[in-house]
């Protein structure tokens, strides 16, 4: 007999048969350059602990500290009774460390570009937005009901070209959107070239740094610092979860955008606010970056490292200019095996398919973090190596 969720059963299998269905595994130890992983201890490339703050001593105390001051849970939303003094105190030193004049920061930074873009742009107006960017940004785009256009990947000129046929039909307002590093191929946009048309057009423009957070720029301090746009760019959006280590998000900019924001943005009106803990956690991982560019060297040290090596030994890394380094492979079935090989070699690095990319560009997704020693990337390649060969993607 048939039941309404025949359709559900039916497309489980699809993904099943296509090499695209996911396993999730779980992990039973923190964050770090090993992890425990289905019972098994294995080499972690799959997280994005880019300068391995996820369990730094560091950030441990100061977030077990703001438990016994604040305690677990903020039990309300921030406008009504869920703002701390250290919700405060997180926006005033990131709006400083990126050189903006004001930040407001979120649960995540999905919800920060949930926030963000419904609330710039409504059903009269225009998204431009990278055919690559993130799906938060994507779903943020849909939830505005602003007409979007995508652009090329990375192309100012096709951007240039779609806006003046826009401009023609015309619209209210406007926004162009791009990520800043791509978070599967590991490229970062041509944020100048964008730039300069979002300021011939006049149309605001917007970042989602969270791939840059803690990786590009001076001593981590992003895309914008990596092109020394300071002041130029209207809304840069980053998360907390990947290079500082905790969780959460951060719109900084102008500070009337910022305060509008307050007012208007959704999740920040409806959803509870950060934990006191995650707050705190975040403010002691400002301290490092602040104090010294150290993690961040290593952390590129390493990247640059590991990809010359995988190059070498014949595998395709893509167009990263990040530690982000994609292992080509092409369709999901190899990706998914490729990976359970490795695990089975001690090595964790999830297999990436559709629909988080396209079809055809099925890839391992390897992050490398600061955490990494020498030691452990070698491991890694020769895991790789092995692997490559048995399938024969390297000769």
């Amino acid at each position: 007999m048939s039941t309404k969720t025949d359709w559900i059963t039916a497309e489980l299998d699809g993904l099943r048969q296509q090499g695209l269905y996911n396993s999730i595994r779980t992990i039973a130890s923190p964050q770090g350059a090993w992890l425990q992983v289905d019972g098994q201890r294995v080499l972690n490339f799959c997280s994005n602990n880019y300068l391995g703050l996820a369990n730094h001593p560091h950030l441990r105390a100061a977030a077990a500290a703001a438990v016994e001051q604040y305690g677990v849970g903020p039990a309300a939303v921030r406008s009504i009774a869920g703002t701390l003094d250290l919700h405060g105190q997180l926006e005033r030193r990131l709006a400083a460390f990126k050189g903006v004049e004001a930040a407001l920061t979120f649960q995540s930074g999905f919800n920060a570009n949930l926030a963000t873009i419904p609330a710039l742009v409504g059903r009269e107006d225009v998204i431009f937005s990278d055919r690559l960017n993130h799906a938060s940004i994507i779903d943020g785009c849909r939830l505005s009901g602003a007409k979007i256009v995508a652009y090329d990947h990375n192309s100012s000129a096709h951007l240039q070209q779609v806006i003046t046929a826009e401009r023609a039909a015309g619209f209210r307002r406007a926004l162009i959107v791009t990520d800043g590093v791509f978070s599967m191929d590991g490229d970062i946009a041509p944020l100048p070239e964008i730039l300069a048309v979002a300021q011939r057009e006049d149309l605001l423009l917007m970042v989602d740094d969270a791939h840059g957070e803690g990786v590009l720029g001076r001593g981590g301090r992003g895309i914008v610092d990596h092109f020394g746009l300071h002041g130029q760019v209207d809304i840069e959006v980053g998360t907390l979860s990947k290079a500082f280590g905790v969780v959460g998000g951060v719109v900084a900019g102008r500070p009337v955008i910022v305060e509008w924001l307050r007012q208007r943005a959704r999740p920040f009106l409806f959803s509870s606010a950060m934990p006191a803990p995650d707050a705190a956690a975040c403010l002691a991982a400002l301290d490092l970056l602040e104090a010294s560019t150290e993690l961040v060297d290593r952390l590129w040290d390493n990247a640059r490292y590991f990809k010359a090596e995988m190059q070498r030994l014949g595998f395709d890394t893509g167009v990263s200019a990040t530690p982000i380094t994609p292992v080509m492979l092409g369709e999901a079935p190899l990706a998914q095996e490729f990976s359970r090989r490795l695990f089975a070699r001690g090595v964790f690095a999830m297999a990436i398919g559709f629909p988080t990319v396209p079809r055809g560009k099925a890839r391992i997704r390897v992050m490398i973090s600061a955490a990494h020693a020498r030691a452990d990337l070698d491991q890694g390649l020769a895991a790789c190596a092995a692997v490559g060969r048995e399938l024969g993607v390297i000769h």
